[in-house]
C-alpha cells in the first residue's frame, strides 16, 4: 500500500487481493451454502469446477480432488446441495469463490443418495436377482469369515462355533471394516478365499476347501457401516464361487451387500447360528433317524418271515414229487381231449365232402354221355339247332370214351 500526494490510501491490485482474502477468509471460514450447481466441469486433473445459483445470484466454487475422494455420489448439472467450505479469493481473477470441502444434496443425506443410486444400478445389472443365489451348506466343514480381526464379530461368530459344534473349522482374514481402505480389503478377502479353494482343486490337495463365508461386522452409524455399500464389495460377493452371507450389525436397515448376498443374517452371531447347527439337535436328528429305520426294516423283516411261512407251509413245498406228477396228469388230459376233438371234427367234414361231391356229380353235364348221349360243337360252341350250322362247317362230337370230327355236306 503507498499513499499521494493528498495522504489518501492507494492499493495496489496484488495488495488489495490480499486484503479482500484475509477478510473473507476470517469473516467466511466455516460456512454453508445452498444452491442448485451448474456449469460443472470435471478436467482430467480431478478437480471440479462449478457455480452454485439461486434466483438471483451465483456464487464460484472449486472443489480439489482431494475432497472430492470423499464423496459418495457424483455432482450433476440440476442437483440442489449443501456445501460446506470458506470464502477466498482467487488472485489471479481477482474472484471471491467457495473452496468447498463437504456436499450433501440437500433433502437427503449424501450417503443414503449414493446408497440409492448404487441400489438401482446393481439391481438394473440383476445382481440381486434369486436366480444368482447359491444354497447355503446345511453342515460345512470350514467357514471362512471376512471381518476385523479384534472386533466384537468374530468374538460372537467363534462363540457360536464353539458352543454348537467345536469340530467346525474357521479360517479367518482380518480386514478393516471402516474407512477409506475397508473396502478394497474386504474385496480381496474375498477373492482371495475363492483362489484359495480353486488352488486346492488344481494342486489335488485333501485340505477341505471353503465352504461358506460370513462376511460382515458388528453394529454402528450409517457412515460406519458404509464400506459394505460399496460396489467393488458387492461385485466380489456377486462373483463369489462360494456362497456368501452378509452379516452387517443391523436389523432394521439393509446395506448393498445384504442384496447381493446369497444370505442375510441381522448380526454375525446369527449368521453363526445359521450355517453351524447345533450338536445336540444334529445327534437327536441322526438318532430319530435311526429309529425310524430300524422301524422299518423291523416291519419289512416280518413281512418277509410272514411270506417264508406261507412258502413253507405250501403243498408244492410239502409234496413237490406229487405236484409234477399231477401236472403231467393234467397234460396227458388235455391231449387225449384235443384228440377226440380233432377226430370228430374229421368225421363231420368227410360227411359235408361226400354230400357236395354227390351234388357235383349230379350237376355235372358230362356224366349223361355215360347213358349214350352226345354232344356235338360247332367252332366250341354247342349245337342245339340243324339250322345253325353250314355246308363246310367242321363239327366235333364228344362222346362217353372220346371224341369224332364231321364236315357238313
Amino acid at each position: 500500500m503507498i499513499s499521494d500526494m493528498d495522504g489518501s490510501k492507494v492499493y495496489t491490485v496484488t495488495r488489495l487481493t490480499k486484503e479482500i482474502r484475509f477478510l473473507l477468509e476470517e469473516e467466511f471460514d466455516d460456512i454453508h451454502v445452498e444452491g442448485e450447481i451448474s456449469n460443472l466441469s470435471t478436467p482430467a486433473s480431478g478437480h471440479a469446477y462449478f457455480s452454485l445459483k439461486d434466483e438471483n445470484g451465483m456464487l464460484r466454487c472449486v472443489l480439489f480432488k482431494s475432497s472430492g475422494a470423499r464423496l459418495k455420489f457424483a455432482l450433476e448439472d440440476g442437483m440442489q446441495v449443501v456445501c460446506g467450505g470458506r470464502v477466498s479469493v482467487y488472485d489471479k481473477q481477482g474472484q471471491y469463490q467457495l473452496y468447498v470441502s463437504t456436499v450433501e444434496p440437500r433433502g437427503k443425506g449424501a450417503l443414503y443418495a449414493a446408497f440409492e443410486k448404487l441400489k438401482a444400478k446393481l439391481a438394473e445389472e440383476g445382481l440381486f436377482d434369486e436366480e444368482h443365489k447359491k444354497l447355503i451348506p446345511f453342515l460345512p466343514v470350514r467357514i471362512g469369515v471376512v471381518t476385523s480381526g479384534t472386533g466384537a464379530a468374530i468374538r460372537d461368530i467363534l462363540k457360536v462355533v464353539r458352543r454348537r459344534y467345536a469340530n467346525i473349522e474357521v479360517t479367518i482374514c482380518p480386514v478393516q471394516v471402516q474407512g477409506d481402505k475397508a473396502k478394497h480389503e474386504i474385496a480381496a478377502a474375498i477373492e482371495d478365499m475363492n483362489s484359495y479353494n480353486e488352488y486346492l482343486a488344481e494342486t489335488g490337495s485333501k485340505e477341505h476347501p471353503i465352504d461358506v463365508i460370513i462376511s460382515g461386522r458388528g453394529g454402528g452409524s450409517l457412515e460406519d457401516l458404509w464400506a459394505f455399500n460399496e460396489e467393488m464389495v458387492a461385485r466380489a460377493i456377486f462373483a463369489s464361487n462360494i456362497p456368501v452371507i452378509s452379516a452387517v450389525g443391523h436389523e432394521i436397515d439393509f446395506t448393498i451387500s445384504d442384496f447381493v448376498a446369497d444370505h442375510r443374517a441381522a448380526t454375525p452371531s446369527a449368521a453363526a447360528e445359521l450355517v453351524i447347527p447345533e450338536k445336540d439337535e444334529l445327534v437327536a436328528r441322526v438318532d430319530s433317524y435311526t429309529e425310524r429305520l430300524q422301524t422299518a426294516m423291523i416291519s419289512k423283516l416280518d413281512i418277509l418271515q410272514t411270506r417264508l411261512k406261507g412258502l413253507r407251509d405250501s403243498y408244492i413245498l410239502r409234496e413237490p414229487v406229487n405236484v409234477v406228477l399231477q401236472m403231467e396228469q393234467q397234460v396227458d388230459e388235455l391231449v387225449r381231449r384235443a384228440r377226440t376233438r380233432v377226430s370228430h371234427c374229421v368225421e363231420i367234414q368227410k360227411g359235408r365232402f361226400g354230400m357236395l361231391s354227390g351234388k357235383l356229380g349230379t350237376l355235372n353235364p358230362l356224366s349223361v354221355l355215360n347213358r349214350g348221349y352226345s354232344i356235338t360243337f360247332n367252332d366250341g360252341k354247342v349245337v342245339k339247332d340243324a339250322e345253325k350250322v353250314s355246308s363246310g362247317d367242321m363239327l366235333l362230337t364228344k362222346l362217353a370214351a372220346g371224341e369224332v370230327s364231321s364236315r357238313v355236306e
